[in-house]
């Protein structure tokens, strides 16, 4: 997308120049904008021409059976999908009775700007007619931060050389047409017609419909309200029909003279509550909307955004396209979980229907990371929305005859939608991640109510499964067989290294917690013998090695397996999945994401430096990275281990994956956990930071190790800890520490601890980066090159 002719790399805005029907849709996910609650695709406000008109809400999907060819127990009987809801962002156009459609007339100029800093997408078109009439469009619009149910634009609309008669017709549009997807499994079924009208409305300047989905019973309402201005004899009127209403406003504009409007539209939901009482929530709130005007929304965004990136910039000196991306990225992050409460942060966040508008262990592995440094309360609802479907966890464990609670792969209920078990089901390190996601918040900002209260329930819940999943065996040895781990080209493995070493951690800071909150785990039946048999378990955990090799197995025998035929591939039978059966591929030794890498990453105590090194160079020639998940966990290991160039070059494409749409899936919506890989692979892999310590241990002990590539000459970041905010600075061989605000805080620098204090930064010296012989990858699937090499650095082509 960057690179295309049509768009221009600017630090805090993302500009399209010209209008690009052939990456429409594409530039319909990174114009997106969303609050967590809402999301708005980046339509043209005419709604046509498109690619995927898209409107949501986060939670309100359908549900549909599951087919299979051969039923079994346990097997999930329903899916659900998220629904496009009702459209309010449409402004239809007509000049001289001709419609506005930029594919008919000439399109003299088209721009559209999404800034970063004020969360505002706009708009300048001119265009003439077929008739030869001009006419300019300007047009902002918004998804706001703070009114959770309101979205927001103006239009505006004013002749280019003669006068002109107008027609703006504003509308509220449900059960819009949508195209027809490909077969490619990770895109969304489309279900026609979800919504099912119950109440429509139109009087003077406002709207509203309501509608029901058919099968899972969610009512949605939308209201709209507007403000008119122009010249003397302009008029406008409203009407509604069940799926659409519609305000129309006429006027004849001299040279000069202008027509503007401003549409605040509120949503709301629930499968709860009547009709009456969801119509007069979004009444309530587009009156709300109204009275703080437009521009009263719009400095209300720019308050909260400079917040925002008070505490959660990061500046990248040396590459431009870099420091345009990761701001891009925190920026859709923020989107997809600021006002989420208590809702998923879907993998494609509210950009899109892409993966069915599924949550999966994403969350709380890539997503939540960033925002417990940068956005914690975003994180406390996430988690609190994973407690909230605790009841369905517990009956699902049961159901599969274990004890604890078994949460799902993907879902957005609380029910498991998966339909192939091997990766589904059989994924149970999504428990760890979720527990790893609470005592990482709760180290981070110390939030005891939270650690006493959910944080408690879900470690308690989650470490019963994996004592009853795993097994000692005649040696004490405890075991997790029948497993699929992060990689899903192996499956149904005995020992995953990453699933036992997370579920070690995951018991040992629930056994913690039960010692610590005696009273409130009695409540669970939580007792401290049976915080002591996790402890023994987590101590006695399978851990599998190949002496031989002298490297981790990713499962226990992996190492064994027949390698893939790498020089037999074809860049163009890549993915694997797309090409290959996954009996073949879960025969072999090759890894479609970060998996034992993951490991290191996320536990790197568990290993040596040395073992690191040998890890990533042998499990790198596999990785083929048929996932947006995998390249910034390599990131992170290969800055570690001292190849600063190729930890660039992986940091680049999770950085660009969808600005340079790489998997040639944006159109379906954006990767959020690869955008937040952005931040991972910069401030976890070249700054080196490392949590240590957590739930139960009292205040944790973060740390850096931070090393530039030669591409970069600085970078900066702001991290959350504990209610201090800290700034790190790294300029070549120079690390600086600066507290912005709080109480003194203990750090660690390469392995060297120190103390810092409000208003005296602290500088230290950044060691040379240890040498190790450069990795190679499978064949074709070398990262993409990101910048010129510096001295003694190797290029990848």
């Amino acid at each position: 997308m960057i690179s295309h002719p049509s768009f221009a790399c600017e630090p805090w805005l993302l500009r399209e120049t010209e209008l690009s029907l052939e990456v429409l849709a594409q530039s319909e996910s990174v114009f997106a904008l969303a609050n967590g609650h809402i999301g708005w695709r980046g339509n043209l406000d005419e709604g046509e021409p498109h690619g995927l008109p898209g409107a949501y809400l986060n939670g309100v999907h359908e549900v549909h059976p599951l087919p299979y060819g051969e039923s079994g127990y346990g097997y999930p009987e329903s899916g659900e999908t998220a629904v496009n809801v009702t459209d309010g962002k449409i402004v239809r156009l007509l000049v001289d009775d001709e419609p506005f459609d930029l594919r008919y007339g000439e399109l003299v100029a088209h721009e559209r700007v999404l800034d970063f800093r004020t969360g505002v997408l706009s708009r300048t078109v001119d265009w003439i007619s077929p008739a030869g009439t001009g006419a300019r469009v300007v047009s902002r619009r918004l998804v706001s931060f703070t009114q959770r149910s309101i979205a927001a634009l103006e239009y505006v609309v004013e002749p280019l050389d003669t006068a002109i008669t107008v027609a703006v017709q504003s509308e509220l549009v449900a059960n819009e047409q949508l195209p027809r997807t490909s077969g490619d499994p990770r895109v969304s079924a489309v279900i026609d017609t979800p919504l099912r009208a119950e109440e429509d409305f139109a009087q003077d300047t406002r709207l509203r419909l309501l509608h029901c989905t058919g099968h899972s019973d969610q009512r949605v309402g939308v209201a709209a309200d507007h403000l008119v201005q122009g010249p003397e004899g302009t008029s406008w009127s409203a009407e509604s029909e069940p799926d659409v209403s519609r305000f129309t406003v006429t006027a004849t504009l001299a040279p000069g003279q202008r027509l503007r409007l401003v549409k605040f539209v509120a949503y709301g939901w629930s499968a709860q509550r009547s009709l009456p009482a969801v119509r007069d929530q979004v009444e309530g709130a587009v009156a709300a909307a109204r009275s703080s005007g437009w521009e009263g929304l719009l400095a209300e965004q720019r308050e909260y955004l400079d917040d925002f990136w008070s505490r959660a910039d990061v500046e990248v000196d040396g590459d431009q396209k870099i420091q345009q991306a990761v701001r891009f990225a925190l920026f859709h992050v923020l989107q997809a979980a600021a006002r989420a409460e208590r809702r998923a942060v879907p993998a494609k966040g509210l950009t899109g229907t892409g993966y069915d508008g599924h949550a999966f262990w994403d969350t709380e592995s890539f997503v939540l990371p960033v925002l417990s440094y940068t956005a914690p309360e975003a994180v406390a609802a996430a988690l609190r929305w994973r407690h909230e479907m605790l009841p369905e966890a517990l009956e699902r464990a049961r159901q599969l005859g274990l004890a604890g609670a078994a949460f799902p792969w993907r879902t957005i209920s609380g029910a498991e939608c998966s339909a192939y078990w091997p990766a589904g089901t059989a994924a149970f390190h999504v428990d760890a991640d979720i527990a790893d996601a609470v005592v990482r918040y709760v180290a981070a900002t110390g939030d005891e109510e939270f650690e006493r209260g959910p944080g408690l329930e879900l470690l308690v819940h989650t470490a019963r499964l994996w004592h009853s999943l795993g097994r000692a065996d005649a040696e004490g040895v405890f075991h997790v067989d029948g497993v699929t781990g992060p990689d899903e080209y192996s499956a149904i493995a005995r020992d995953n290294l990453y699933t036992n070493l997370m579920a070690r951690r995951n018991l040992r800071a629930a056994a913690a917690c039960v010692l610590r909150f005696a009273d409130e785990a009695a409540e669970l039946g939580a007792t401290p013998e049976e915080a002591a048999a996790w402890q023994e378990a987590a101590d006695r955990m399978a851990v599998p090695y190949n002496e031989q090799l002298g490297v981790h197995e990713q499962s226990a025998g992996f190492t064994t397996l027949e390698r893939w035929d790498f020089e037999a591939t074809t860049p163009e039978q890549y993915p694997l999945l797309l090409h290959f059966p996954y009996f073949d591929l879960y025969r072999k030794q090759v890894v479609k994401q970060a998996d034992l890498v993951l490991a290191m990453m996320t536990c790197p105590d568990a290993f040596t430096k040395d073992e690191k090194a040998r890890n990533f160079a042998y499990y790198e020639a596999l990785t083929v990275r048929d996932s947006s998940l995998s390249a910034c966990c390599q990131a992170v290991l290969a800055a570690e281990t001292g190849h600063l160039r190729l930890a660039w070059d992986y940091l680049g494409e999770a950085a660009l994956m969808d600005l340079e749409d790489l998997e040639h899936n944006t159109r379906d919506g954006l990767h959020i956990a690869s955008l937040a890989g952005t931040w991972v692979a910069l401030v976890v892999g070249l700054g080196g930071m490392r949590q240590y310590g957590g739930a139960g241990a009292g205040e944790p002990l973060v740390g850096f190790a931070p090393r530039l590539p030669a591409a970069l000459t600085r970078l900066a970041f702001t991290v959350l800890i504990r209610g201090r905010r800290l700034r790190v600075e790294i300029r070549g061989d120079e690390a600086r520490y600066v507290l912005l605000e709080g109480e003194p805080l203990d750090l660690v620098h390469h392995g060297e601890r120190f103390t810092v204090t409000a208003g005296e930064p602290i500088g230290h010296a950044v060691p040379p980066a240890p040498t190790h012989p450069e990795p190679r990858q499978p064949r074709g699937r070398e990262p993409l090159s990101c910048a010129p090499a510096g001295p003694g650095e190797a290029v990848h082509p």
